[in-house]
Order: structure tokens, then sequence, then C-alpha cells
């Protein structure tokens, strides 16, 4: 079998029978994601739990077809399957490169394409702001544009003399959620907030703490948050109503990741309380729209909202510390997940930056098992991949490792996989992505100009376990 993600019960039948449209049912008896799927004399019959399992169940049907599918032909087989996992994530991150609404529907079509099902959509960060909100048009004609991007990792200060600019209108972002539905994707938005918010304060100065410069042109942490007067809790609340009317997902996330203090420290006797009590409110106003609030693991210090779901990524250590503390948590740990992380060891990899993450690493992932466990998620990080062609490179095949390790059973072997993923190449081919092979990077792959910070896994387990000592403090 070439099937990726590796189907649960696989049962060969024998012989070849001719592509014919499927006899479709939904049979609730089965796993609301699971499928039963079996080709043979009588044609090709599909059962789903629901509409969602027999749409998993086409994408296997069309992956059993050769990659070029120059035949009209499939094995026969019966196969039964169903997902581990609810929460089959991938994020994507606009904000540092805006991405046009084509390639947008295209990641979903690739995603959905190997089962994942929910699109974790980044929209705003100190380096830009992707989405209107009425009453707040400098948003995006300020906070939407960039006069300058820098290039490669932030140690070299290397810029470009290129404007960068973009944002999805209302219209936009309800046809990305449509067509995310359609394929049986969750759009779940952020809107990072009280920090990486500069380009909000940079088109209104009032939201902010006397920083009157412009969107960030710089990667890392901007020291510039909200400031917590009445009238910009209700710029924020404004800003939640409206992503609730253009996204139906039941999470919204307001991310609370790398808000620094600093700012907070001059009015304040304890700065670190601030951001709970923020957290506190916007959870309760999203609960007002029959939301529940998804914060990255930072929250967790001093307190999340008790319905809060937390997206695990500093490590392993906080997806622990989230389902410990009554949460029910995504797991998303950047030294495991975290596509924007050199391939390799090569010195050709493109912005080389953090551990390397190979293809074998991303398939040994696992999860620690918990009841809070929802699932997991890859996340892609677009500072450095200034294309959709660049986000093709870094995302596949490790996204194809991934996906197998969300919906099939937890015994693996990478040996087995690399060769079912020889095949299932040629059909990444056929859809025209553009993967990194697995011999390596190819010289036009390299980006010279944009140099990066290639680090250590031990180093980075130990800033980790430095930046997390707040969770420990609070257990």
């Amino acid at each position: 079998m070439t099937v990726i993600p590796r189907p649960g019960l696989v049962r060969e039948t024998g012989g070849s029978f001719p592509l014919t449209e499927p006899a479709v049912s939904l049979d609730p008896a089965l796993p609301a994601e699971g499928y039963v799927l079996d080709v043979g004399d009588g044609g090709v019959s599909l059962r789903g739990g629901s509409p969602a399992g027999v749409f998993y169940g086409t994408r296997t049907l069309r992956q059993l077809l050769p990659p070029d599918c120059s035949t009209g032909t499939v094995p026969g087989v019966h196969i039964e399957d169903a997902p581990r996992f609810g929460w089959r994530g991938v994020l994507l991150d606009v904000a540092r490169h805006f991405m046009p609404v084509a390639a947008v529907l295209r990641f979903i079509d690739l995603a959905a394409y190997h089962k994942l099902n929910v699109l974790h959509l980044h929209l705003t960060d100190d380096q830009g702001w992707r989405i209107e909100v009425p009453g707040w048009p400098r948003l995006t004609s300020v906070g939407a544009r960039r006069p300058r991007t820098m290039l490669g990792a932030r140690q070299h200060g290397l810029y470009d003399d290129r404007p960068h600019a973009g944002h999805y209108t209302d219209d936009d972002l309800r046809r990305i959620v449509a067509y995310a539905a359609q394929r049986h994707v969750t759009v779940v938005p952020e809107i990072d907030m009280p920090g990486h918010m500069q380009a909000a304060i940079a088109a209104y100065p009032q939201l902010g703490n006397g920083f009157t410069g412009g969107v960030r042109t710089s990667w890392g942490i901007s020291p510039h948050v909200l400031n917590m007067q009445p009238s910009t809790l209700d710029f924020c609340r404004q800003v939640l109503d409206h992503v609730c009317a253009l996204f139906p997902s039941p999470l919204v996330s307001i991310g609370g990741d790398e808000c620094p203090v600093d700012e907070w420290a001059a009015h304040s006797d304890d700065p670190h309380a601030i951001q709970p009590r923020f957290t506190a409110e916007m959870a309760a106003h999203l609960a007002t729209h029959g939301r529940r609030v998804l914060g990255w693991d930072e929250i967790l210090a001093g307190g999340a909202p008790p319905d809060a779901v937390i997206a695990a990524w500093r490590g392993f250590a906080p997806i622990a510390a989230a389902a410990a503390a009554g949460h029910d948590v995504v797991a998303c740990p950047d030294v495991a997940l975290y596509l924007d992380y050199r391939q390799s060891d090569d010195p050709g990899e493109p912005t080389p930056v953090g551990p390397p993450l190979t293809l074998a690493d991303v398939y040994a992932f696992e999860p620690p098992p918990s009841d809070r466990l929802l699932g997991a998620q890859a996340n892609v990080w677009t500072e450095h991949m200034e294309s959709a062609q660049r986000v093709d490179y870094m995302v596949y095949p490790r996204l194809c490792a991934f996906a197998e390790v969300v919906w099939s059973p937890p015994e693996r072997d990478f040996t087995e996989f690399r060769k079912r993923l020889q095949p299932h190449l040629r059909r990444l081919d056929a859809l025209g992505v553009n993967y990194r092979p697995l011999s390596g990077p190819r010289p036009g792959d390299a980006r010279p100009g944009a140099p990066g910070n290639p680090r250590t896994l031990a180093d980075r387990l130990a800033e980790l376990h430095e930046m997390t000592a707040d969770l420990r403090r609070t257990r």
C-alpha cells in the first residue's frame, strides 16, 4: 500500500478494478471521521461515520490511483480506517509574509489531501496586520504594510529594500472559511494579543504605551504591547466580535505568547498580573459568542481561564503542565513540530534556523498520553518563507510524516514509511508541490543572501527549560 497517512486495517483482496463512482452511505456505527472502503467485482463502496468520514475515504481512494492518474484502475482492497486524534492541525503564519488567497486555498487543499482537519491561521503580528476590522481602517492601510523586510536571522541585521504589504478582505476570509469547510477543515483564527501588537499600535498609537513608530521590520519580539485602558480593551472586544462574525470556529486564539512586561512595569507594582487579567476578560467576551479561547502555553502563568485550550509549544513540559492544570491541550512542541526549523546540517539549507528537525524526527514525534490531549499541530512560521514555493519546501514532505503520526496508530516504522513515501512524492510532483528532495537541498534552494542561525538541540532544550520556569513555579 502507498497510502499516506497509513490506514488502520487494510486487506488487499487481489486484482485490479475499474474506478467507478463509489456507492456512498453513512453508517452511524462508525467513528465520525472513520470510513470503510471496498473495491472489488461489485465496484467501489464507501461507508463513512459522517460526511467527513466519507471525504477521508475519497482521499484514500484517490491515493490508490497511480500517482499520475495514468490509468483508471484501482487495486482490490478492504480498508477500515479512522483517525487517532480529533485535532490534526497545521498553523500557517500569514502575518510575517502575506500569502494571497489562492495560495492559502492551495495550502488547505494539500492539508486536506493528507487528512488534516484544522488550519490555525495566524493573522496578526508585529510585522503585519492582515484582517479588516470595521471602524479601524488604519489597521490595514498602515498596519498591513512595512517598508522593508529582514533578510535571514535577526542576528545579522540584514534587510531588503522592498515594501511588503497585503491583507484579506471580509469576503476573502469568508471564501477561505467556506473552501476549508468543504474539505472538513476548521479555520481557527488567531489575533495575537496583548503582545505581538506593534503593527496595530503603529496604526493607532493610543493603543500602546507611548510608542509612535511604524510596523516592525525586524524579526524577534517587540517590546511594545497594548495598554490596559478601557478604550483599548474595547478595541480588543471589537476585533474579536468581527473575528467571530467571520469564523464559525468554536475556538478563537488570542495568542498570548512572548509578551514583555517592561512597558507595564512603569505603571504597575505587579506587571506580571496584568496579562492573566487581560486573558480572562477576553475569554469571558468570547464566551458571550459561544466560543472558547485558545492561547499559547504562556497564558498558563498566573492561571489561564478554566475553559481555555492550550497550544503547548515551548518543548514538551507545557503539554503536561496544561493537562495537570485541567486544560485541554494541543501539542505543538517546537523541537518536534516547528517546520521553519532547518531540515539538516547541510549548508545548502535555506536560512537554517533552530535545531535540526529532520523528516525522521517529525515521524518519531509522539505526544505524551493524556485524557486532555485533543491532538497535535505542526506550525509553519514564515519569517524565512517569502513565497508559497518556499513554504512548500519547508513543509513537505515533513507534513506527510506529521499527518501519519496524528492519523495512524502509534506503532510506526520509519524505514517502511520512507518506502511508501517514494510513490507519494510522485503525487506531490503531479500536484506541483516544491517539496524538499529526500536527497537534500538542490543548489537553487539556498538563500545565500539571507543567512540563518543554526543551533544545537541541546542548546535549545536548555533555553526551553529556562523559558518554562514560570510554569514550574505555578504548579
